[in-house]
Order: structure tokens, then sequence, then C-alpha cells
């Protein structure tokens, strides 16, 4: 059956779930886990994902976040199924105050070297990662961290910049929060793959028995686990990792892996839902695809030639006004993403469509805009853009998707666009270190929370280090953060959304939907599909 848009409007819609509240306490809770005490043989997991790197300090993607998510816990979880977030190894968490934070940890944990798990580590984790600071690390989701002290060895107490944060319960179970071994990681720098490996520096429902960085991991269930997801469902996994979607769709029509995620054209799950070996698995939305602008190095930004703000931001409102993403969501990628018209996406709270009220035919391209903005600001010649993508992270049908965008540019009159991919590994990096003046990203979200699409991004040029930097946008962003009235906190989103649209750091363009394939026989795959966007192996079984 189709994956048609009022299906994948009601996963969408699923995602926007309750905010965590400020006055919750996180109370005691055991390994609440999904699995069953007989755990199933070895699972297979197929993804054309790639991992930067295993230190949570030095990645902040979805394919290194997915085998973290495995090997690694955190102060506070989510069960399958949920995305609250509640002890995982903590015994309890809540706010002693309105800048406190305060989690008391379970007692006896080991990491599975056999080094003692408590408060030092907790400290150091939060401590380390504000330090390293890695352009391609996750620190930017602890802006609001002011520091963390140890009263004692089971205990970690979180002082916070900005009182009332209504965000972090959830971002303890980010990716800027995975508890590492303080006796084996660095304090000032990161540590590769291969020495994490060979200190066996785990605490996860798994541990890596075997790894060839994006070829083949091997894991094997940890039996000293004490989280809330539990015993996992089978006694051992497998990643292996696809140059080509292709590939990995002809495998688990053949059995040969039980799972495959991340990432199928478009064209590929519609063909593999007329497969009845396999099924398509569909879990609620948050995804979204977008362009970034550098204002360093876009046309006329601040280090380009011929440098204009005025100049550079009706660039921005151009490309605005002529991209169609109707199109590009019904030709590219056939319904299974949607357009995207604000910062935030559907169904979550404070959502608006602000780019679709100040930009284009409500929604459609506007030549007659575009030349305008373009005009008004005295720009005359035809603008010429390098805009970067990259199909080996965001999926095949990028190269589809930007030569689209790249026609729709071009067919204007106004641009001439140059396109260039480059291998993920690489871009990741290059793209936040000045090399690209436009370029692709995709957002897999790190919690179920509007503020996840704001603060991240935009206070400071955030992780996308793009030099864009407006005080009253983060102030908006600030406000909302520590708003507790639900109401008025949603009409600050809505705020920050209409302020962002008039600069465009970002151009929002596609919202979608979690899909993964499973092979005939193969449970529990849809139980890890929840609105806390984590894969977990351990819910898989056969």
């Amino acid at each position: 059956m189709a994956l048609n848009k009022k299906a994948l409007r009601s996963a969408i819609a699923f995602a926007g779930i309750s905010v965590f509240a400020l006055t919750a306490c996180t109370g005691p809770a055991g390994g609440g886990g999904s699995a069953s005490s007989a755990a199933s043989g070895p699972i297979a997991y197929g993804t054309t994902d790639k991992v930067t790197a295993l230190d949570p300090a030095g990645s902040y993607d979805n394919g290194s976040f997915m085998v973290m998510n495995q090997v690694y816990s955190f102060l506070l979880n989510s069960k399958p199924g949920s995305a609250d977030p509640v002890p995982d190894l903590a015994a309890s968490a809540s706010f002693t105050s309105p800048t406190e934070y305060t989690v008391k940890l379970k007692p006896g944990l080991k990491w599975a070297n056999g080094h003692t798990l408590d408060s030092t580590d907790v400290k150091f984790s939060f401590d380390r990662q504000l330090k390293i600071n890695d352009p391609a690390g996750p620190a930017s989701l602890l802006e609001n961290l002011d520091s963390v002290t140890t009263p004692d060895a089971n205990t970690a107490v979180f002082k916070l910049k900005l009182a009332n944060d209504q965000t972090f319960p959830q971002i303890l179970s980010s990716p800027a929060a995975p508890i590492v071994d303080h006796q084996v990681f660095p304090a000032d720098k990161l540590l590769s793959d291969d020495d994490i490996i060979k200190a066996k520096a785990f605490y996860g429902q798994y541990t890596i028995d075997s790894y060839k960085k994006n070829e083949l991991i091997s894991l094997k269930a940890y039996p000293d686990y004490q989280g809330v997801l539990g015993k996992p469902a089978n006694d051992a996994a497998t990643i292996k990792y696809y140059a080509e979607p292709t590939n990995m769709k002809l495998d688990i029509q053949q059995g040969n892996i039980d799972v495959a995620n991340r990432s199928l054209s478009a064209t590929d799950v519609d063909d593999l839902k007329k497969d009845s070996k396999v099924k398509v698995n569909v879990g609620p939305g948050g995804e979204i695809r977008y362009i970034t602008f550098n204002f360093n190095t876009m046309p006329f930004g601040a280090k380009a030639t011929g440098a204009d703000p005025a100049k550079a931001l009706a660039v921005r409102q151009a490309i605005a006004n002529l991209v169609d993403r109707q199109a590009i969501a019904d030709q590219v990628y056939k319904g299974t993403y949607l357009p995207l018209y604000s910062n935030v996406p559907s169904g979550f709270l404070g959502a608006n469509e602000s780019f679709k009220d100040a930009y284009g035919d409500n929604g459609k391209p506007s030549l007659d805009k575009a030349k305008k903005v373009l005009s008004d600001a005295g720009v005359k010649d035809v603008v010429t853009l390098n805009l970067q993508y990259n199909p080996d992270h965001y999926g095949k049908s990028s190269g589809d998707e930007y030569a689209m965008i790249k026609d729709q540019l071009e067919k204007s009159g106004l641009f001439k666009v140059n396109l260039q991919s480059t291998e993920w590994v690489t871009y990741s990096k290059a793209s936040r270190a000045d090399e690209y003046p436009l370029f692709q990203f995709g957002w897999f979200p790190d919690f179920s929370d509007p503020d996840n699409y704001l603060t991240p991004f935009f206070p400071n040029g955030g992780f996308l280090k793009n030099h864009f930097n407006d005080q009253a946008v983060t102030d908006l962003i600030n406000k909302q953060l520590t708003t507790t009235d639900k109401s008025a906190r949603e009409s600050t989103i809505k705020d920050a959304q209409n302020a962002l649209a008039k600069d465009i750091s970002t151009l929002p363009l596609l919202q979608g939907a979690q899909v993964a394939i499973s092979a005939k026989g193969v449970n529990g795959v849809d139980k890890t599909l929840d609105a806390s966007f984590k894969f977990r192996l351990g819910t898989i079984s056969k």
C-alpha cells in the first residue's frame, strides 16, 4: 500500500508529543526493556549511513549516534514506544531548584572493562564535551549547562545558566549525553574508534566485538547492563554498511539481512511495499531536509568578493521565492516527504508556515518576487551559486533533489548553479569549515521537542558554524526555552520562526517519516520507530 500524504501526516503529527514538564520528577525505574527473557539468535541490520566517530564528542550525525545508542548509556533515556525521558543510569532525577537538576545514580554500575561507573564519569563526560567543543560534535546542545558537581559517587548536580529549562531532561538523553569512561577517554581530545574498542569502554545493551569502520560491526549483548532498555531480544547483532542503496535493497529481498534502514530511495520503498517477503515499517516523522547558507562565503557574504549584506540577503530571499518544494516532494520522493515551510516541522508545538507566508506565491514559486528582491538590492547580474550536496548520507535521491533545485533556480534566468558532491566523512567537516558557500543538510531530531530545531542551529551559528548570529533570534529562542506556560511558549516559538524567515540562515525544504524494511519472520522493528528517533537493535528478534 503506497505511503500516501494522509498517512504521512498522521505519522508526523504523532511526533508532536507533549513536552516533558519542568515540575515532573523522574522517579526510580529498573530495566524496563521490551525484550523477552529468551533472546533470539543474531540479527543483521543494513544501512547506508556512515559512522563519523564512536567518540560522543566527535560526531553529531545519525549514523554515528545509531551505533552509540547500542553501546553507551545515558542518565535518562526512553523506553521503546515512547519519547519521555526516564532513568537509565539514573535511579532518580529531578529539578531541585529552577537552575539545578539532580541525578542519583544506580549503585554498583560497571563498564564492560570492569571499571567502576559513577558520578566521576558523569561529570567528566559533560565537562569533556564542553572542553573539546569539536566542530563536528554535539556540544552546542549544552549551551545552557554552567557546571556539574558531584557531592558523592552516586550524585551529580547540573547547574544551568537559564532557569526553568523545558528541555534539559531530554538533553540528558541526547547525542551530547552518552556517559563515557573517564579512565579511558582523554579529557581534552578525541579518542580513536580502535582505541575505544580496545579499551572495551562500553556500557549499553551491547559491546562491540569486531569493527571495520563503515564496512561491518559485530555486537554482542552485554550481560551486566542494568538500564531502562532491559535485556535485548537478540543475543548479538551485525551492522553492515552499503555504498549503494540498491545493493541493500537486494539483500533485504534475498534475506541476507534482517532489517534495512536509511536510506532507500522513495522508488525502492514503493517497490518493496509490493514484495510479500518484506514489510515496510513506518514511524513518526521529524526528519527535515534543508539548504544552509554560509554567511561568510556565499555570494556577497562577509568574506566574499563584493561583500554586501543587503545583496547576500536578497540572494537568499530570491532562492526562497523560486524553490518549488511540492514538485520535489511529488517527483523525487513520491510523497514520502512533504513540503516544509518553516524551521520547526509540522506536528511540533508552535510550528507555523513562515516561509510559505513570506516567499513565493502561497508556497508556489514566484519569479516576479525573486526578480524584485534582487533588483531592489542592486543585484543586476546572474548570480553564480556553488551548491554542495551529499548522496551517500542523505540518500541517492539527493542527486535528483538537487538537480531539480538547480533547474528551478536556473530557469529563472537569475542564477547559475554549480552542483558538487563529496563523500560524507569529508563533507561533514568541510561543510562547517567555510568550504561550501551553500550546502545540503538534513536533521534527524535528538529528542521530540520544537527547541531541538532551534537551539542547536541558530544561536551563535550553532553546530552549522555558518556565521549566522542575530541577537533578537537568540533572545526569542532562549525565551521559549524557559517559558513554562504552554500557550506563551507556543507564541514565542512562532515569533522565532518568523524572525528566522526574514534572514534565512537555512532554507527549509522537506519533512519526512521514519521508514525501515524488515524481512519476513523478523519482529520488533515497529517498536523502535518511535518519537525518540533512536533506532535500537535490542527490540528486534527472529
